[in-house]
């Protein structure tokens, strides 16, 4: 018993110890403290429970009742009994706190804060793995096999994490299997006693013996290829082959690792996670001749899927050869003036897979050849290689846009690839009726667009908050229109929606804006200065720069004659006049736009389909669990009904082939003497064997005894004796051990009659006189059907340690210790 004890507490400290990747979800080390609780509570409860001598079920419920405890009193939701005891308020809160997590996980990146929705998920998951350990180390005696739910642990921050992993977290915790893996061998050593070598030499309790050791050589190179596998296959990480490739950036330094292609990151939870950040940290410097630069872009999301704006994966040409010239190919327009700059950047603490450019980049220096530039997106990007400690300066041209001009731009037809890409949106009536009311009146796309942008306005009850939820999906922006209260990424994201709605292509960019530590032309910009914005395209001209976020919230907030702060009392209107082409209306102005009046209240323009709210989602998922664990325990028994309908099938269709043994006491008189195929005879006897084991199968469910050492005809009579009655029922199953034995020993098997009408006779019998948990028991958890289950998985077990020790015995041929020791001495 002190040896389980001392193996429990060593599974409880193996799971801390692999959980210490998740220390780079994290930016404190709550989660760790938390964790540590609910473990040692497992454990301790584990470690009570079988000082009691409890069976294995108890202490699994134990553990569970310790995981329910220690939850509660971490997490609590004020509603518990005396401060402690959980209540079905303290359930609910849980299941908040789930549907909660959900959201956090989209809209927050890492590091992330604490949060009471992500530390319960942590702690109940490392909990969860503490129970599995414990009850797979300690009460199945398998701890190769808890390496399983520890894996689980493994891949959340390999999942979660947009850079490369640390390889050291992961080491402890593969230092943490190892540990349980050598006190699980000591507590057998110690408890088979003491080993002597074939000399009679006495051998230590730590001294491993060949298999244990061959055991752990495999353990130590699994691990060593886990950890070394994906630093060599590039599209894990950054990886061992893409350094070897890849030349420095200048600087001096090499690439910094970077996890998963450009188009896989959330630029949403990357952008909430920094702004909800509480320190300031500084992330890029940037240095212009442009007296007044608009933003520092880096990423745009343009694909609208069910979880809202994702980036799409960029695709474009090496970001050393010529890049497009936007005064190029005839695109000057009248109204519109493009200025030639130049930037220098030095990246401070920005780890992404794109570099920050000012918009349209036409050279660049510093860049190498891990770095290329869609057109499209207007984006430099990796596939390999990091932002973060790169230093390079480039060349982009700067443009402005006057009202008339936009006005003057044709709207692109219907067909248009970019219309058809750039306007796809989730379908919502509520939506439609708002853009139809807005851009009633509207002659040209930019007095669609504008009307749009000056909707968000306080006037319309829009105020900056940054405690809101950051999700970008089709209900998270309805809520947003509705509840009208959000920061950068609902404001882009909205008005791109809505753009959109409008037939005009729009995507939502991010980048920095200028912020508020300038000196001279350089600006440094942090975390805070992170921000998200509305690019909307306009035909002949290209994707121009809405931000309809409220200005005084956004330091460094950059406004345009063409797109005014529409919470200025003085704003102008988009007056346009003839000179700026046929497209212009004179008197089209923001004066159209919507009142307050017009504010989205979350119905239709027919007075119908008030928007609600979709509720908590977590009963959903409690269902599902149910119905998922109710189909899992359906497994045995349905995997026992049909093994007895095909044993059953057997006997019936063997009941057409009658045959006797001429002498004997066996032969039934009026039945004829039929001479059997060989083939025939094999079917028979395989016939006969099913319906015996079918026997055997209902007397292990009913828990009767089964004997392996007697005969089948003494197994028949102890039946009759003990468990049934003389009479239909005890002929029944004299029958079945006769044909059984006949089958076994005799020259040709014995038939009569049908056997499964026996089979069905005896179990009646059986039932009847078993109680009602035996009968339960023997309908859904068979027990014939479990215990065939262990063996197999005792064999599997058996033969892998087989395998294990014939290939120890095949390395150790090629041992140089041991063809060292067999050479002659001189």
């Amino acid at each position: 018993m002190r040896g389980r004890r001392h193996l429990g507490f060593v599974a409880a400290a193996a799971t801390l110890l692999a959980a210490a990747p998740l220390s780079t979800i994290y930016d404190r080390w709550t989660w760790l403290v938390q964790c540590a609780v609910v473990v040692g509570l497992v454990a301790g409860t584990a470690t009570l429970v079988r000082w009691w001598r409890g069976p294995v079920w108890a202490q699994g419920l134990g553990m569970l009742a310790a995981l329910l405890f220690g939850l509660t009193w971490i997490f609590p939701s004020g509603e518990e009994l005396l401060s402690l005891l959980p209540t079905p308020g303290t359930l609910t809160h849980f299941g908040s706190l789930v549907a909660a997590s959900g959201e956090d996980m989209r809209s927050y990146g890492v590091p992330v804060q604490d949060l009471d929705s992500l530390l319960f998920l942590t702690a109940f998951g490392v909990g969860a793995v503490a129970i599995v350990v414990d009850l797979l180390t300690v009460g199945l005696r398998r701890p190769a096999l808890a390496g399983l739910p520890m894996l689980a642990i493994y891949s959340v921050p390999v999942a979660v994490h947009v850079d490369s992993v640390s390889a050291v977290p992961f080491v402890i915790g593969a230092v943490g299997f190892l540990w349980l893996l050598a006190a699980d061998n000591v507590d057998r050593v110690r408890h088979f006693g003491r080993r002597f070598t074939g000399d009679g030499r006495d051998v230590d309790v730590w001294e491993p013996s060949p298999l244990a050791a061959a055991g752990r050589r495999l353990a130590v190179i699994g691990v060593a290829v886990a950890v070394l596998l994906p630093l060599a296959v590039p599209g894990m990480t950054s990886g061992l082959l893409s350094q070897l490739n890849a030349g420095g950036g200048g600087d001096g330094n090499g690439p910094a690792g970077l996890g998963g292609s450009p188009g896989r990151i959330n630029l949403f939870a990357q952008l909430s996670g920094e702004l909800n950040r509480s320190e300031v940290r500084d992330m890029v410097r940037v240095t212009t001749d442009d007296p007044e630069p608009f933003y520092l872009r880096f990423a745009v999301a343009d694909e609208f899927r069910r979880q809202g704006f994702v980036p799409r994966t960029p695709n474009g040409e090496l970001v050393t050869a010529r890049l497009p010239d936007p005064r190029d190919g005839g695109r000057a327009n009248q109204g519109i003036t493009r200025t030639e700059h130049q930037a220098s950047v030095e990246v401070l603490d920005f780890v992404m897979p794109f570099l920050p450019v000012y918009a349209e980049p036409v050279t660049t220096r510093g860049v190498d050849g891990n770095w290329r530039y869609d057109p499209t997106m207007q984006v430099v990007y990796s596939n390999r290689a990091s932002s973060k400690g790169r230093k390079y300066s480039f060349d982009y041209v700067r443009s402005e846009y006057s009202p008339q001009a936009l006005a003057a731009a044709p709207s692109l037809q219907e067909g248009h690839s970019l219309r058809t890409l750039y306007t796809r949106v989730e379908e919502s009536a509520d939506v439609n009726a708002l853009v139809a009311r807005l851009t009633q009146g509207k002659r040209n796309d930019y007095e669609r667009v504008r009307a749009i942008y000056d909707y968000f306005s306080r006037d319309n009850g829009f105020t900056y908050q940054l405690s809101t939820e950051g999700g970008t999906s089709g209900q998270d922006i309805v809520n947003f229109l509705t509840n009208k209260a959000g920061f950068c990424q609902q404001y882009a994201a909205a008005m791109t929606w809505l753009v959109r709605e409008a037939g005009i292509p729009a995507r939502v960019a991010f980048g920095f804006t200028n912020g508020n530590n300038r000196r001279e032309n350089t600006y440094t910009l942090t975390n805070l200065n992170l921000h998200a914005w509305t690019e909307v395209y306009f035909s002949d001209i290209g994707w121009v720069p809405f931000d309809p976020t409220p200005a005084a919230n956004v330091p460094g907030s950059l406004r345009s004659d063409y797109a005014p702060d529409p919470d200025r009392p003085d704003l102008p209107a988009p007056t346009t006049d003839t000179s700026a082409g046929p497209a212009a209306d004179p008197s089209a102005g923001p004066e159209a736009s919507a009142g307050p009046e017009e504010a989205f209240d979350g119905t239709s323009a027919d007075g119908g389909g008030v928007i609600q709210d979709s509720g908590p989602s977590w009963p959903m998922y409690v269902v599902g669990v149910a119905v998922l664990l109710a189909l899992l325990l359906t497994v045995p028994a349905l995997r026992r009904v049909l093994l007895r309908r095909r044993r059953q099938v057997r006997a019936a269709a063997a009941a057409t082939t009658l045959a006797t043994v001429a002498g004997g006491g066996d032969a039934t008189p009026g039945v004829a003497r039929v001479v059997l195929s060989e083939s025939e005879l094999a079917r028979a006897r395989a016939d006969a064997h099913a319906a015996w084991d079918e026997l055997v199968d209902t007397l292990v469910d009913f828990r009767i005894r089964v004997d392996p050492a007697e005969t089948p005809r003494t197994t028949a009579d102890r039946l009759v004796r003990e468990e049934l009655s003389a009479g239909t029922a005890g002929e029944a199953v004299r029958l079945l051990g006769r044909a059984e034995e006949r089958a076994r020993y005799a020259r040709e098997p014995l038939r009569h009659g049908p056997l499964d009408g026996a089979l069905r006779s005896v179990r009646r019998e059986l039932s009847a006189g078993a109680d009602r948990r035996t009968r339960i028991m023997a309908a859904t958890l068979p027990p014939s059907v479990l215990f065939r289950w262990r063996s197999a998985i005792m064999d599997l077990s058996a033969g892998f340690v087989g395998q294990t020790g014939r290939l120890r015995d095949y390395m150790l041929r090629w041992s140089p210790r041991r063809i060292l020791a067999s050479r002659p001495s001189r």
